[in-house]
């Protein structure tokens, strides 16, 4: 329902364009150190070719799956090799790498409950476990034993479990495919399908009071998509911030951290839904289109309809369907959905966004602190097992915070004039032109630097941020607000000038923002004039007259209160992340531009492409 912009420090941007792109690790590095990168590669790819040519050596206990050598190759040789291996198992149908069906059958995340219990070298062969997983580590001890540690899939209860499994060549499947063959060419990166049962390994030199690990021990483990890629390591690191948002699936997968950051995510808006279902609000969808951009003050994204040809515009807010609804005698609603605001990209704001507003009849702005405060606590309590969590910023500064209610409470004007020294002017004329001549005097007195143009509400909100939002650690309500800052919320009931409005903020950012909605068409319409007043000034952020709102309103909307919340600004403070990247699945980048186009695996390969059937022309 509200939304403040930034703008990405320049200082950064001069210092990324000094900086020169490694096309194998992604990273952007100094060109001094971008030729000692190459030298050295260059170097060990002359090793390795000599090493290709060489004589081969005395056979060694060393099992074929090792892949004797691969720990030479660059990323981009690995590639390589790896695509033509692969390759090369496509063109035999008992070696395809890619089948169409692995059937599990055993829930990983009981596996330490329900065979933690075993003792070293105790296995219960009984037990058929069927499991896939990727493989991250691959371990050997002669040809006839191999350790894979592999990683399960992520799913509501957990993020994916460790395990261990355990290959014996003793253990195989009679009348399989034989346990070499099986192991040869399975890599780092790989998911694979294991069929075993549960144990405990006894290994040598155990120290008194340890055990065996738990592990899986397979007697047949299948190929189901192999890695053409090499897996990040200590020599090649994935850590370079922007690689890892343009690569997120390999930064998902590699992370833990980060899958833990977009699962946690998950059940935070689950537990959100389910609290307003349990108090009997109605989930419903609204268009994301919109003919007239309104419902927030920011600027939006223009789009065209061929068939109507006309402009339209991506919701930068769904409040007025959602209060049209309101009309139409839905007494509880709420929608979560993405929203769309043409505005700065930086560590807090994405140009796509997912927010939370419901709308409820017959209640106020104060019953919208009461449940506001219900609802975030409890969340963070339901997530942390705790009302206190850390945040760090930016700077690493980190700010213990106590979500438990009731949070602190600021009024607005009264707090700006205790921070200025100043006395504001009355309430009712904080929209004159006295008073823009007043709020410029006190700009310049405080050194606070307002962009163009300087309207009364752009130089409050301005002022409110330097001023009031820095002081806003633990969660606090920000209330009354001028009411030419707030187009849609209505007059306080006892104080002219002002509106029945609160903002929500933590850790100095905005989470929330919400009011007594106004309901009076008259004076909405005043308000909508107001707002052309401010875009006359070239405030390209102020709403235009909606008339189609103003006839429902016409209709009688309930005395309601509007409550919007931002998802993403949440999840940064609950996961503990100072980006917004960080817990958005995908986030929006800049167009990646790059020299070199590295080749595709069906060109490496020499894969010819199927034929394609013609579409005819009418």
């Amino acid at each position: 329902m509200a939304d403040s912009s930034a703008t990405t420090p320049a200082a950064a941007a001069d210092q990324l364009a000094n900086l020169h792109l490694d096309e194998v690790t992604g990273e952007r590095v100094s060109k001094s150190e971008l030729k000692k990168r190459q030298k050295q590669r260059q170097k060990e790819a002359e090793k390795a070719a000599k090493a290709a040519t060489a004589p081969p050596k005395a056979t060694s206990s060393k099992p074929k799956n090792a892949a004797g050598g691969e720990e030479d190759l660059n990323p981009n040789q690995y590639y390589e090799i790896r695509t033509r291996q692969v390759n090369e198992l496509l063109k035999n149908p008992e070696t395809n790498p890619y089948p169409h069906k692995f059937q599990v059958n055993y829930d990983d995340s009981n596996f330490v409950e329900e065979f933690g219990s075993l003792k070293t070298g105790e296995t219960l062969p009984e037990k058929e476990l069927r499991i896939a997983g990727r493989i991250y580590n691959i371990r050997t001890a002669g040809s006839k034993l191999i350790f894979y540690d592999i990683r399960t899939s992520a799913d509501t209860k957990s993020i994916g479990t460790r395990m261990q499994v355990v290959c014996q060549a003793q253990l195989a499947k009679e009348g399989g495919v034989p346990f070499e063959k099986q192991h040869a060419h399975l890599r780092r990166g790989d998911i694979i399908g294991i069929v075993g049962f549960p144990g405990r390994t006894n290994p040598k030199n155990l120290k008194e009071g340890e055990q065996g690990e738990l592990s899986v021990f397979a007697t047949e483990v299948q190929l189901l998509s192999p890695c053409l890629h090499m897996l990040p390591s200590v020599r090649y690191p994935f850590a370079d911030a922007e690689q890892r948002a343009r690569m997120r699936y390999l930064d998902m997968l590699w992370n833990d951290r980060s899958r833990e950051t977009l699962w946690q995510r998950s059940r935070m808006v689950r537990y959100i839904r389910d609290f307003f279902h349990e108090r009997r609000f109605i989930e419903v969808e609204t268009p994301m289109m919109h003919a007239i951009a309104g419902g927030a003050t920011a600027l939006p994204f223009v789009t065209h309809h061929n068939d109507l040809d006309m402009d339209m515009f991506m919701r930068v807010a769904p409040e007025l369907f959602l209060k049209k609804m309101i009309v139409g005698q839905f007494g509880k609603v709420f929608e979560m959905g993405k929203n769309f605001r043409n505005e700065g990209i930086d560590l807090t704001h994405n140009p796509e966004f997912t927010s939370i507003e419901f709308y409820w009849a017959y209640a106020d702005v104060y019953d919208l602190m009461s449940i506001t405060e219900e609802l975030v606590s409890s969340l963070v309590k339901e997530l942390t097992g705790s009302y206190k969590t850390k945040f760090t910023n930016q700077h690493g500064e980190t700010y213990e915070v106590n979500w438990e209610a009731p949070w602190r409470r600021v009024e607005m004007i009264p707090a700006l004039e205790e921070a200025t020294g100043e006395k504001f002017p009355p309430y009712d004329q904080l929209h004159t032109d006295e008073t823009n001549a007043f709020l410029q005097k006190i700009c310049k007195k405080m050194n606070v630097e307002c962009p163009p143009p300087l309207t009364n509400a752009r130089m409050i909100d301005k002022l409110t941020g330097e001023f009031i939002e820095e002081t806003c650690i633990n969660p606090t309500f920000i209330l009354e607000h001028p009411q030419m800052m707030s187009p849609l919320a209505k007059y306080h009931r006892s104080k002219n000038g002002l509106c029945e409005r609160f903002e929500a903020f933590v850790c100095k950012k905005e989470i929330a923002n919400a009011y007594t909605e106004l309901n009076n068409p008259f004076d909405q319409r005043l308000r909508f004039e107001e707002q052309a007043r401010q875009k006359d000034q070239g405030d390209d952020e102020a709403q235009l007259v909606d008339e189609s709102f103003l006839n429902a309103l016409e209709y009688g909307l309930p005395p309601t209160g509007g409550w919007g919340l931002g998802i993403d600004r949440l999840a940064m403070f609950l996961t503990d992340n100072y980006s917004i990247r960080e817990v958005l699945a995908f986030p929006f980048l800049r167009e990646e531009k790059t020299a070199h186009k590295e080749k595709f695996a069906a060109e490496i390969a020499g894969v010819q492409p199927l034929p394609e059937e013609g579409i005819p022309h009418k």
